[in-house]
């Protein structure tokens, strides 16, 4: 397939931190690219339960894509293991080919930051990616802990800061809303 070409520039962005807000704000943006006419590509790394984004998606933005790499489980600190890394090598796999493939005009690598921080994937191939991905694809990148290197190699970064938030008075996610 040919590029779209409908971004004569594309950027980087990165939506980090500890507070809630980062995927949604991707899928915002995807929302908005569907609406001009853009193709999106989303892999959410660290993902393999149902949310209900992949409803909306699936039946109402044609032109986005989304995909899961990741187990119904989360992936806990200290446990991971060699299948969640290749599910995680998978997902880059599938970037990679979104990418270079010509077919989408902004690619989102959701969690990818937390992938990084569980060492699923190396910083390095992230920073690559960045450097070599054609002046036309937009890239979102989220997640906790987004290192240093990705931070620098961004055009934009948002921090999304905790001040307070309903789970810590026990309340548990709410289709439609966490998931």
């Amino acid at each position: 397939m040919t590029q779209n070409n409908s971004l004569e520039k594309g950027y980087v962005h990165v939506y980090t931190g500890n507070g809630k807000g980062k995927t949604t704000a991707a899928l915002g943006l995807s929302l908005r690219a569907s609406g001009a006419g853009l193709r999106t590509y989303i892999g959410q790394f660290m993902k393999g339960r149902h949310y209900s984004e992949l409803d909306a998606v699936c039946e109402m933005m044609s032109h986005v894509t989304i995909e899961q790499f990741g187990h119904p489980d989360f992936c806990v600190p200290g446990k991971v293991s060699d299948n969640d890394r290749e599910l995680a090598q998978t997902g880059m796999t599938k970037v990679r080919e979104a990418i270079s493939g010509g077919e989408y005009d902004i690619v989102v690598m959701d969690e990818i930051c937390t992938a990084l921080h569980f060492n699923l994937v190396d910083v390095s191939d992230i920073v690559e990616l960045i450097k070599s991905k054609p002046e036309g694809i937009e890239m979102i990148l989220t997640g906790r802990y987004a290192p240093q290197e990705i931070i620098d190699a961004a055009d934009l970064v948002t921090e999304m800061r905790e001040i307070k938030h309903y789970y810590q008075q026990k309340v548990t996610a709410r289709k439609g809303i966490e998931n």
